[in-house]
This record gives C-alpha cells, sequence and structure tokens, in this order.
C-alpha cells in the first residue's frame, strides 16, 4: 500500500518567512518535498477564497507564513492576515474540510530551522488527516 503524501501549499511573506525559508535551504535544514511556497509581498495580502480554493482544486493543506506580530514591514499586515486566518477557519466547516488542513505561523527571516520545523509538523498533520475530499 503506498503511502499518502500529501501537498501543502505554503503563502510566505517576503520579508520574514520566505527569507527564513531561504535561510533553511542554504543552511541545509531538511524538511519534506511536499511544500510549494508561493511567495506574497504580505501575509495581509492572502485572502481568503485564494486558501480555500486551493484546498477544493487538490491542495491537501494549506500553510500562510508571515513576521511576527509588530515585526510586520506593512506595519499592521500580519494582523490582517490573522483575522482572515480566523475567517478561514470559520469557512472550513462550510466546505467540510477538517481543521488541521489551514495553520496561520508566525516565522521571522532569522528562523530557518524553525521554518523547516513549521513545514514538517504541517506535512504530518496533513498526512493523518488523509487526502483531501475533493481530489
Amino acid at each position: 500500500m503506498d503511502t499518502f503524501e500529501p501537498l501543502i501549499l505554503v503563502y510566505t511573506c517576503y520579508w520574514c518567512s520566505y527569507t527564513a525559508a531561504d535561510l533553511a535551504g542554504t543552511s541545509r535544514i531538511q524538511y519534506p518535498p511536499n511544500v510549494r511556497i508561493i511567495r506574497v509581498q504580505c501575509s495581509g495580502m492572502v485572502h481568503p477564497n485564494l486558501v480555500i480554493d486551493a484546498l477544493t482544486n487538490g491542495a491537501d493543506g494549506v500553510l500562510m507564513c508571515g513576521c511576527h506580530p509588530g515585526d510586520c514591514h506593512y506595519l499592521e499586515g500580519n494582523l490582517r492576515a490573522k483575522s482572515r486566518a480566523d475567517a478561514i477557519d470559520l469557512m472550513l466547516a462550510d466546505f467540510a474540510l477538517e481543521p488541521e488542513r489551514f495553520r496561520l505561523e508566525w516565522v521571522a527571516a532569522s528562523e530557518g530551522p524553525r521554518f523547516a520545523q513549521v513545514m514538517t509538523n504541517m506535512v504530518e498533520q496533513v498526512r493523518k488527516v488523509g487526502p483531501s475530499p475533493y481530489k
């Protein structure tokens, strides 16, 4: 029997989380190859429709990564991301999706090892939930 390998879409803020992903890569810190990173200027730009569309069109999980609160390059973009993440959490039930399929994490530019750990944890979490019902 084949082991289920989830596809995780990761929206990363350009200024912090994407830089942390780059640091993890240049530091040769391993994390699962199941993640597909999409760089956005700010995590606050990720509209809930983008997340729901990804989850209903084949992604097994979606992760939003942004700057820590108080460190946003755009001052309050990550606070907008938090309010959008709260809305997404409410929308998941409307689409019969488990809450484990979506997560918001704060990862600073200097946290390459943390970025890798968050990716590993997300893949393991979604692996336990199983494939998307929309596949």
